[in-house]
């Protein structure tokens, strides 16, 4: 229970890594708010939460509004009082095409949700964790746009993970003298459900022929990682014992990106 007594907001805690990491933050004692923009998930990571003895706050919001998040965070500080862990997960696989065919409103969509998001989640976190006297926020990016570049046509998707690592490590300067420490998580391939929202549309068009080594996460022989690997990793940056930690990104992917 190495968190007890703080409190944490997971972003797109609704499935996948955002859940897994609530539900985690919970059981090392951490009250924790979970937030998505779809209520009947929300609803049911906290009710999850609660039936394992934890303690949730459930908000709905769409983090790319400036509105809903300032609105979802003075909520949570006014139930609880502090602030002390940010886990900015939300965000969207969007539609990988081409350049020449991916459209504008498809490349404004993606940036507005996984980097706008990102920034609205921490620039309304930041004055609360400063009044707590410091804490730690650990963002979700990718091995794509950091390590690897092969995914055809998610240029858009890999430009915002990029962008992601970029606020982290100038982040962990900016906000060192308020002791607040801020680090990124990259999966590889993670078995969730985002890949089901995911628009793939002329994809030859943009891949390169590459003949890979059989199985391409060596540590699993292809197998993918889960939620749950990558939430043992956001615990860990999320308490103390990360206490020297800072700008760093931690690829979870099994050797993945080694490879691609």
């Amino acid at each position: 229970m190495d968190l007890l007594g703080k409190v944490a907001l997971v972003t797109g805690a609704g499935s996948g890594i955002g859940k897994a990491s609530a539900v985690m933050l919970a059981s090392r004692g951490a009250k924790v708010a979970v937030l998505s923009r779809t209520e009947s998930e929300i609803r049911k990571t906290k009710e999850e939460i609660e039936a394992a003895g934890g303690k949730a706050l459930a908000l709905t919001a769409d983090v790319s509004l400036e509105g809903d998040m300032k609105v979802a965070i003075d909520t949570m500080v006014s139930a609880w009082g502090q602030l002390d862990i940010v886990v900015a997960n939300a965000g969207i696989n969007g539609v990988w095409a081409p350049i020449d065919d991916l459209q504008p409103h498809e490349w404004d969509k993606t940036i507005s949700v996984n980097l706008r998001g990102t920034y609205l989640t921490i620039h309304y976190a930041v004055p609360h964790l400063k009044a707590s006297g410091g804490g730690s926020v650990v963002v979700v990016s990718s091995i794509n746009g950091t390590r690897t570049f092969t995914t055809a046509g998610a240029t858009a998707y890999a430009a915002t993970k990029a962008a992601q690592l970029a606020m982290v490590q100038q982040l962990a300067l900016e906000l060192g003298k308020s002791r607040i420490r801020i680090n990124a998580v990259c999966p590889g391939l993670i078995a969730t459900n985002i890949p089901d929202s995911t628009i793939k549309r002329n994809q030859d068009a943009a891949r390169i022929p590459v003949v890979w080594p059989e199985g391409d996460i060596p540590i699993t022989g292809g197998k993918a990682g889960t939620s749950e690997d990558v939430a043992e990793i956001v615990t860990f940056l999320a308490s103390d014992r990360s206490r020297h930690i800072t700008g760093s990104p931690v690829w979870i992917d099994g050797g993945q990106s080694l490879l691609r």
